[in-house]
């Protein structure tokens, strides 16, 4: 049983987020990245409260902006989904969740070390480039139930 209901399209979708924020961090980071999503798909809680798809999670617009950075930006999210970032972005939706993405609800590249928190949410880990983010204990109950 998958994590999250998806379509084919929902995997498409997910598989370009997941190379255009992190392609350069190779399978493991995409797989992190795309974890991220189905996290806050299933969270509904915090800032992901009543979110029921994945591209509702993708699109969602948070102080007037897309909370990804690559749908803002564009970079390669307009690009086809390719083969591989499809199977990877499966892979997160049914059944993929690993240290430091396992809980985490938030990443993003500091261009720096990683800071304790962000935005008040405790630091979880590093991988490459990208700082990841699990919601306090407490405070998002969802987040932590596979």
């Amino acid at each position: 049983m998958p994590r999250v209901q998806y379509t084919d399209s929902d995997v498409a979708l997910m598989a370009r987020m997941m190379r255009a924020e992190a392609e350069g961090e190779g399978r493991l980071g995409m797989l992190m990245v795309g974890n991220v999503i189905v996290n806050r798909r299933k969270a509904n809680c915090l800032d992901f409260e009543g979110l029921r798809t994945i591209p509702q999670v993708i699109f969602q617009v948070q102080g007037g902006n897309y909370s990804f950075e690559a749908v803002q930006k564009g970079n390669v999210f307009y690009n086809r989904a390719r083969s591989v970032e499809k199977r990877l972005a499966k892979q997160t939706l049914d059944y993929w969740r690993e240290h430091p993405s396992k809980f985490a609800l938030w990443y993003f590249n500091p261009y720096a070390p990683c800071p304790p928190t962000w935005y008040d949410q405790p630091f979880s880990g590093q991988f490459k480039q990208h700082c990841y983010y699990e919601p306090k204990a407490n405070t998002c109950e969802s987040a932590y139930r596979w």
